[in-house]
Formats: C-alpha cells, sequence, structure tokens
C-alpha cells in the first residue's frame, strides 16, 4: 500500500492566513520496506483554475517552495501533489488560504476607547448579508489582544490573540475562514481587547507599563467577502460603537476582575440597542508591519476536576488539582448582587496551607495571581479572558463554594515524540518535562507561567531540542527565532528576552543567553531541515557575532549570566561559584561553529568564523586548561566545576588528546560526590551526553536515576507534578523546563535516535547506555518525513533492537560489533548485549 499523509503548507495542515511564500511538504506512507519516491508533481489551483504546476524526479517531500506567479490576498488556494514511488504512485490534496499580501487593509482603521478606562473596551459594528457568500475572511490585528465574535459566537483561533510581538516591529494579526457563518440577513461583529503585554499599567520589573509601543488596548479589523456580485469589505473604522465591558481589569501578572452586573447580553448580536455607546477612536496604533500570526493558536487544552477541597475557615477554601499547570479556572457561581469571588493562585501551599500567591521579590506593585467574579444576582459561569497563571492550588474566598474546574491553557503543540523505558524514575521525568514544556508555550517559549511570562533567550535555546523532538512547535521557535533577531533592532546584542520591550536593566554581556540567536535557530534546522529560518536570522546572527568578539579579549569572553542555578546557589536564583569567562567563551566558539554551518548552508564564506573559533579555541586552552590536573579551571572557582568540563568537551574545545583525560576528571568528580551533578543550566544539558559519548555511561545512568539531593529524582521524591526553576525544594517556581534537559539524553543516547543530517533525513540509531539497571528504552518522533521509532531490550545475552524508519530517511544503525544502513521499513536486529556495557 501507497499513501500519502501529513500534507502541510508552511507546516501545518490546511492553514488559513499564509503571507509568506508558501512551502509544501508530505509523508510517503508504504507498507513495502526499502520504498523510495522517485518523483512527484504538485499543482496550485486557484478560483479559475491551476496557477502554477512543478515537477521532478527526486525524493523531495519537504519544504517544496512555491515559484508561481503573486497570489491573491484573502483566498483559498487548492493543491495537489502526485507521487512515483518504486512501491507504485500515490496522490493528496490540500488547501490554504493567504494572508494580507499586499498590504491593503481596505481602508481599515485602528480603533479603540475615546477615554480609556481599566475596563477592557467592548466595540461593535452591524452588517448585513444579500445572496450566498462564496468567500469570507475576517482578519483582526490588536495592539493586546481581541476576543471576537460574530452574531454572538466566538470566532478564535483560540484564545490570547493575536500574538506577542515587539510591536515596533511587527504586529500580528489572525484570519479566519467565516464564509459558512455569513447567511443571508443582518450580522453584528464584536470585539472586546485585552492588554496583553501591549496596554500593561501596573509597573512591573520588565518595564512593560513603559515600553515604547505601549498604548492602551486598540485592533483593526478587516472583512473581505466575495459573491458572485463581487468583493465587499467591512472595516474597522469611526463608526463603530464602543463601551467598557464587565471585565474591569486585566492584567497579565496581577490578574483579572469581571463584574456580572455590568455584563451587556447579546452585545455582540445584530438588533442590540447600542445607541448609548460611544464612537470609537480611530487611534495609531502598532508601528510594526503587520504579519500573519504564524504560530499555532493558544487554546484551551484541557480541564481537570479538583482532586482536594480543604475548608480553611467560614468562607475559605484551598481547591487543589492533580499537577501543576498554567491557565485558569472557570466557576459556576451564585448569589446576591455584588457578592464578590475571589481566586488567588498558587503552585505551592505555604505553612498555613494557603496557596504562594504573593510576589516575593517585589516584581510587581500590588496583587499578585489574583481574580475576582462580582455577583449579579443570579447564575453565573465565568472565567478570565486576558490573563493566565501558573498554579496548582486555588484559595478560593466567598460566600459559598462555587462550582470549580481548571482549563489547562497553552499554544496548540500535538505530541510528536514518546520516550518509554525499564525505569519508572525516568519515565515520570519524561512526563514531567513535556508537561513543564507545555506550561510555557503561549505564542513563545516562556520560563515560568506563574512569575515571569517572558521569553529568556538562554531558556528556549537550551530547551529548543527536547521541544522539537517531543511537541509540533516548529513555527512557535521559527516565530520566536525572529523575536530574537528583532531585538536588536539593527546594532549590537540581541536582548535577554525576546520579544523585548525596553527593559532598563543591562545584562549586558550575556554571550552564554545571547547564542540563542545563532544556536535555537540552527537547532530547529537540524530538527526540522527549515533553511529559511537560518536564512531569516542569519544577517542578524553574522552581525551580532561579529560584535561579540570584537569586545573579547585576547579571545576570551565575558558574561554576566553563567550557569544559572547550579545547586549550591539561592533558591531564587544565581551563577554558579566560578569563572563565567569559561562559559562565555565557550558560547562564543559554540556561537561561531554554528555561523560556520550556517554559512555553508547559505552558500556563503565559513574563513571568518573558522578562524574566529581557532583563535578563541586556542584562548580558551591557554586561559583554562591544566594540563597536570586534567582540569578545566578558572579564576575564583569554588573547588572543581563539573560545568567547566562538561562545556569543553560538549563544544570541542580541548585538544584531542586531552578530551579523555578530562571526561575521566569529569567522571571522577561525580563518583566522589555520591554520584550526584553539580551544574546549573547551561551545562546540565550536556552533562549525560558527555559522561556517556567518553566511556562513562555507567555514571550518566547513576546521575540519572539518582535521588538524592541534587538530582531530578529528587523532586520526583518530594512530590513533583512538574519540573522547578532549581534543584532545591525552595525554589521559586515549579513551572520550568531549563533543568530538564535530560530529555535529550533520554532520546539521544539511552534509547539511541538522533539527527545526523538536518530533517532527519539520515538518523543514527545507536543506544549507548544498555544495562547499568535500565534493561529496556524506546524512543520515537515525527520527523519531517514520517515516525521514526526505535525500541531496545536486553533478552539473556543479547540486545534486541526494532526500529521503524520513515520513507525518505536512511538510518545508520549502531550496536556493539554490529554497523548496519537501513532504507525505509520495520526491522529488527540482535547483537551481543555483553558488549554494550
Amino acid at each position: 500500500m501507497i499513501a500519502l499523509d501529513a500534507l502541510t503548507v508552511e507546516h501545518q495542515a490546511d492553514p488559513v492566513g499564509v503571507d509568506v511564500t508558501p512551502r509544501f511538504g508530505w509523508n510517503v506512507m508504504s507498507d513495502v520496506a526499502g520504498t523510495v519516491q522517485t518523483s512527484w508533481r504538485l499543482t496550485v489551483t486557484g478560483p479559475v483554475g491551476a496557477v502554477w504546476t512543478m515537477d521532478a524526479a527526486d525524493e523531495r517531500c519537504v519544504d517544496i517552495e512555491y515559484a508561481g506567479p503573486p497570489l491573491e490576498s484573502l483566498r483559498r488556494y487548492r493543491w495537489s501533489v502526485a507521487v512515483e514511488t518504486t512501491a507504485g504512485a500515490a496522490t493528496g490534496t490540500g488547501t490554504f488560504v493567504t494572508g494580507v499580501l499586499d498590504g491593503d487593509w481596505h481602508g481599515a482603521a485602528w480603533i479603540g476607547a475615546p477615554d480609556p478606562t481599566a475596563a477592557a473596551p467592548l466595540l461593535r459594528t452591524t452588517f448585513a448579508i444579500d445572496g450566498q457568500v462564496a468567500e469570507a475572511y475576517l482578519v483582526v490585528g490588536a495592539g493586546g489582544y481581541a476576543h471576537a465574535e460574530l452574531d454572538g459566537a466566538p470566532i478564535g483561533p483560540g484564545v490570547l490573540a493575536p500574538g506577542f510581538t515587539d510591536y515596533d516591529v511587527t504586529a500580528q494579526y489572525t484570519v479566519v475562514d467565516v464564509t459558512e457563518r455569513l447567511t443571508p440577513g443582518a450580522h453584528a461583529l464584536g470585539l472586546e481587547l485585552g492588554r496583553g503585554f501591549f496596554g500593561m499599567r501596573g509597573r512591573n520589573t520588565w518595564n512593560w507599563e513603559t515600553a515604547p509601543w505601549h498604548a492602551d488596548p486598540c485592533a483593526r479589523v478587516l472583512l473581505v467577502i466575495r459573491s458572485a456580485e463581487g468583493v465587499r469589505t467591512v472595516v474597522s473604522s469611526a463608526d463603530w460603537r464602543v463601551a467598557d465591558g464587565p471585565t474591569t481589569f486585566d492584567d497579565l501578572y496581577a490578574g483579572e476582575d469581571y463584574d456580572a452586573r455590568r455584563a451587556r447580553p447579546g452585545w455582540s448580536r445584530p438588533g442590540f440597542d447600542d445607541t448609548a455607546w460611544q464612537a470609537a477612536a480611530v487611534v495609531a496604533g502598532p508601528r510594526g508591519t503587520a504579519v500573519a500570526q504564524r504560530q499555532p493558536p493558544i487554546e484551551i487544552a484541557a480541564v481537570l476536576e479538583p482532586v482536594a477541597v480543604t475548608e480553611l475557615d467560614a468562607g475559605r477554601w484551598v481547591v487543589s488539582f492533580e499537577r501543576v499547570i498554567a491557565g485558569w479556572v472557570e466557576i459556576d457561581a451564585d448569589g446576591p448582587a455584588g457578592e464578590v469571588v475571589e481566586l488567588r493562585f498558587g503552585e505551592t501551599l505555604r505553612d498555613d496551607g494557603t496557596p504562594n500567591c504573593v510576589d516575593e521579590k517585589g516584581y510587581f506593585d500590588g496583587r499578585f495571581q489574583t481574580d475576582t467574579l462580582t455577583l449579579a444576582g443570579g447564575p453565573v459561569t465565568w472565567h478570565p479572558r486576558f490573563t493566565w497563571h501558573g498554579f496548582q492550588h486555588v484559595e478560593v474566598r466567598a460566600a459559598r463554594l462555587p462550582g470549580i474546574r481548571a482549563h489547562v491553557v497553552h499554544t496548540r503543540a500535538p505530541r510528536i515524540g514518546a520516550f518509554s523505558s525499564s525505569s519508572r524514575l525516568l519515565d515520570t521525568l519524561h512526563e514531567l518535562t513535556v508537561r513543564t514544556v507545555l506550561n510555557n508555550l503561549h505564542g513563545i517559549p516562556t520560563d515560568t507561567p506563574k512569575y515571569e511570562k517572558n521569553g529568556w533567550t538562554g531558556d528556549g535555546m537550551l530547551g529548543a531540542r527536547l521541544m522539537l523532538q517531543n511537541l509540533d512547535t516548529h513555527e512557535l521557535l521559527a516565530k520566536w527565532s525572529a523575536d530574537i533577531a528583532a531585538s536588536r533592532h539593527g546594532e549590537g546584542a540581541p536582548q535577554v528576552i525576546a520579544p523585548h520591550g525596553g527593559w532598563t536593566m543591562d545584562w549586558s554581556p550575556a554571550p552564554t543567553w545571547h547564542s540563542a540567536l545563532l544556536l535555537a535557530p540552527w537547532e530547529l534546522y537540524l530538527q526540522r531541515g527549515d533553511e529559511r529560518v537560518l536564512r531569516d536570522v542569519w544577517p542578524d546572527a553574522r552581525d551580532y557575532l561579529r560584535f561579540e568578539l570584537a569586545r573579547t579579549v585576547d579571545g576570551i569572553a565575558d558574561t554576566t549570566l553563567g550557569d544559572w542555578v547550579s545547586p549550591e546557589t539561592d533558591p531564587g536564583g544565581g551563577n554558579a561559584p566560578e569563572d563565567r569567562r569559561v562559559a562565555a567563551t565557550a558560547f562564543v566558539i559554540a556561537m561561531c561553529d554554528a555561523a560556520a554551518a550556517m554559512a555553508r548552508v547559505l552558500g556563503e564564506s565559513v574563513t571568518e568564523w573558522t578562524d574566529a573559533a581557532s583563535l578563541c579555541r586556542a584562548a580558551f586552552v591557554e586561559r583554562f586548561w591544566h594540563e597536570a590536573t586534567a582540569e578545566v579551571r578558572g579564576e575564583g572557582d569554588e573547588g572543581y566545576r563539573q560545568a567547566h568540563t562538561v562545556l569543553a568537551l560538549a563544544f570541542g574545545l580541548l585538544p584531542e588528546d586531552a578530551r579523555q583525560r578530562a571526561a575521566d576528571r569529569l567522571a571522577r568528580d561525580v563518583a566522589e560526590r555520591g554520584d550526584h551533578l553539580s551544574t546549573g543550566a547551561l551545562a546540565t544539558k550536556y552533562l549525560l551526553p558527555v559522561l556517556t559519548e567518553w566511556g562513562h555511561a555507567d555514571r550518566a545512568a547513576a546521575v540519572a536515576l539518582q535521588t538524592t539531593f541534587p538530582s531530578w529524582g529528587y523532586w520526583v521524591e518530594q512530590g513533583a507534578t512538574s519540573l522547578w526553576e532549581h534543584w532545591k525544594p525552595e525554589s521559586r517556581s515549579r513551572g520550568h523546563y531549563f533543568l530538564g534537559t535530560i530529555d535529550d539524553w533520554l532520546f539521544s543516547h539511552l534509547a539511541g535516535i538522533e539527527p545526523v543530517e538536518p530533517g532527519w533525513r539520515r538518523a543514527r540509531i545507536a543506544p549507548r547506555v544498555v544495562g547499568h539497571g535500565i534493561d529496556r528504552a524506546a524512543a520515537s518522533l515525527v520527523t519531517p518525513y514520517g515516525e521514526l521509532e526505535a525500541a531496545w531490550r536486553l533478552d539473556g545475552d543479547e540486545i534486541v533492537l526494532g526500529c521503524r524508519v520513515p520513507v525518505g530517511v536512511t538510518a545508520d544503525v549502531e550496536l556493539p560489533g554490529l554497523r548496519i544502513t537501513l532504507g525505509s521499513g520495520a526491522h529488527e536486529v540482535r547483537s551481543p548485549a555483553h558488549q554494550a556495557e
């Protein structure tokens, strides 16, 4: 059987709102081993017939770029592909809708409230439809968030949209197909606007309230309607009506207030009396270029019921859920008008049994993670619309306990990877890692849904591989890579958080975190084969790296951010007690190596980068390598620092004849610490791979399976349902993934699967931790060509490896005494197990 599956345009199935040159992809599914695609023919069809056809006699089925005549804005196109393979032929079809390609918004103005208050404004307009609608697309851009409704029903996509950007550079818009909803007759379109990062009013340490683009919430709307009579538009203008809504306050950190007494039933339906409303004000709006929201929407992904309710005293309860999540609670309440239900959210419980819903560090003014609902004298079901929280526990203050359920809210990111083993601990850690990442996906990769909600660049860079191997985060990370580049504003280094709003705290220099500008896009290219993301960031990446190299001193770099949150640091965060220049120089060299690799892909000279890497490597060895003791040491280090050697080996910084000795010294330190790590966020990612690759799989496994402090297992023993920001139980946050990079090792070394060529065009299947207390492991992930699976188990004196390779991928299998290359299909091989020790 031959079939086509996973037909995508810009890495999404049937997307709506494509405003870049579209790229097409598909998977070939076959039950015949060794199947190879030999040719394909791709056709794009518009409203009046075929607009472009391309064919080729090759195996390409990923990112085939459109090369036809210009496409029209806001039109649906169909595409089809027919392939020939060595096992037969197959065809597939898909669709896509373009975005605003020509920049023509048909006169749509940015509009908002004429006299803004703390309340979220409601905007509305009406229009009528005569006859049958052929196509209709609603485009909504916003400064902040815009919840859209058509005839009283939400439109979407998702919640907390459009996505967050540096609004001086870009401003995202969403596109929704509303064709089926525009029947003949009267219609009404309504928007409720939230502040998001754009219009935040409360003081916060990241200065969002004073960002260069800061303003009150606003929106720009374009509805394009096509029928037999032609094209008609409905656009935002001063003719729209506006009034304050029942959401009286919204803040991403403080929370949200809703007064049901101020609800306006039917406000987004035709026939609603808005004569008392004001005319909308035309405002400046975001200055950035309008771009379609390329990342998937944020959605309510799951609903959780409480697992425990504890009454504290009269009118106070703590409602607990099974795990730490990001999102909000929905409540069913009833009571006299004016009665208030207050909700306070926390990830942990304090000694008095109440949730930790306070801001310990003084990052914000006033309240924190608190929502209120004021009742109207009747039943009401409500949840916030313009904020989200990180929590497991909710303190409810009310006259009576309302019905309550938790909504898990994050960017749509379907699981594409899986891991399992004979170790319950490792399986648990894998699950906690994926959960924690999902809790931190809200249009960008964030660094705690409770405290910050910021896109710290080093955090996302460290987690990029585990995100891409477990979840469909391709477009989210591509968008965020552009945010990092945009944070430079054309000069110097990127910022340590992206998007950036003018935070006045100076973290420079910080090449360890700035390296995300090169290392995150390179990881995206390695995992998904997306060359465009490299091309898009290259000018900023190249210019930044030149800037960074220019401020090194004799090839040695420095940083304000070192191996953050090593075990001995303050649980609120901090640098390891070691010379930060070691990590800084290591990451500068890693960036030079990545720049050289990117330049090769893009057809540019690599000499500048290879020369810089050589100079810095020599300086690193001269300054930090101590031959006599086989140690990498900096000035002021407190004892032997595992991180120094880990980074030196991970990035290939030491002379080849010194590397084994350095690895042996590292393994000895691990053993002397009772098989414990002493690394922070930067080096933890590479510790287990380095130990394994240099012949110390036993030490790597022992650290992975450790259950006493500091270790991942210690968290589990303490009852963790997510990953923590620090190794210590006093960790500020219980919703942070950057120490969860053990997951990389679970895939690449324990299960043994990793990409050899970009996009997994060629893969390696080579389990390197066989035994050592683990007697089976399996992993799978959806590559751009389809699902790759590998599973091994010990069977007496043999290791049995089963794998499934998708069409388009070649797999190099490496087992003790066995080296073979496999094509597509299901395979099983055996090898003596004792040689794997």
